[in-house]
């Protein structure tokens, strides 16, 4: 699955990317696949343990790791994260927002707190790692990629997760603004839109149990992996492409959500009814 990586690495040469939540799930599998193609990956995670605990393999890979343990939502730390490999590697091709967390529940009853957690996370360090990235990328020889990681929730919107569809809508219009900023320059901005996965997500998100299990069991079933999601991300990625709607057959909501709306948001509608009437019989 490093085929991607690899032609990546005939793009961008020097081959240096910053990876933020890279120490398990789709984080951990870019880094991989990467270090196999020969890049230098730098991973910035708040669990030591998971840097510690992945390390030698992406070595063993053929990769330089520089791993940084640090808050996204603490901009000083990202920045001197960021900073510092810049500085040791001598540049930055590739820079992937990947760490995120879930809320799930009600709009009416989500606590406003859990609005501000998600937002601080998904959102704000996203923007934060794209401001940090962006001159770095400008300055590459080469140009570079900005690649940040929203979720089909972006478009898809289905209820009972409207602080996690927003802060993932967010992101998609972040990045769609970003690659409009970048008209005339050798940088790409890439919205990465997976649907669901098996990842550790839900370790963190704040849901109800019913919520919980509900999305485990859409996870479970999936049989999409984090390494097939990071080999598709890659090959959009390497073609330049601002949206990428992972995995291929979910193409299919995405476009007839952008071309017929009302009708999208009529069928989330009526299927959010029968399962209402489902669970009540």
């Amino acid at each position: 699955m490093a085929e991607a990586a690899a032609r990546l690495g005939t793009r961008w040469p020097r081959r240096r990317a910053f990876i933020t939540g890279a120490g398990s799930g789709l984080g951990l599998a870019l880094a991989t696949q990467l270090a196999r193609a020969g890049w230098t990956v730098g991973r910035l995670e708040r669990d030591p343990a998971r840097l510690a605990d992945t390390a030698a393999a992406l070595v063993a890979a053929g990769g330089t790791v520089h791993d940084y343990t640090g808050d996204v939502t603490d901009e000083s730390a990202f920045a001197a994260a960021l900073t510092a490999f810049v500085e040791t590697t001598g540049g930055l091709e590739l820079m992937i927002n990947n760490a995120g967390v879930a809320v799930s529940g009600r709009v009416e009853t989500t606590p406003l707190a859990d609005w501000r957690w998600i937002f601080e996370i998904n959102v704000l360090a996203v923007a934060t790692g794209s401001r940090l990235a962006l001159p770095h990328l400008r300055a590459a020889p080469d140009g570079g990629a900005l690649v940040n990681i929203a979720s089909a929730a972006a478009f898809a919107a289905p209820p009972l997760m409207g602080a996690y569809n927003a802060s993932k809508a967010a992101v998609l219009a972040l990045t769609e603004t970003v690659a409009a900023e970048l008209g005339g320059s050798r940088v790409t901005a890439t919205a990465v839109m997976p649907t669901f996965f098996p990842t550790r997500l839900l370790d963190t998100a704040r849901a109800g149990a019913k919520e919980l299990a509900t999305a485990r069991r859409w996870m479970s079933s999936s049989r999409y992996t984090a390494e097939r999601c990071a080999a598709d991300l890659l090959a959009g990625v390497e073609k330049g492409r601002v949206h990428v709607a992972l995995p291929a057959d979910s193409l299919w909501m995405w476009r007839f959500k952008r071309y017929f709306p009302g009708w999208f948001v009529a069928r989330l509608r009526q299927r959010a009814g029968a399962t209402r009437r489902t669970n009540r019989s």
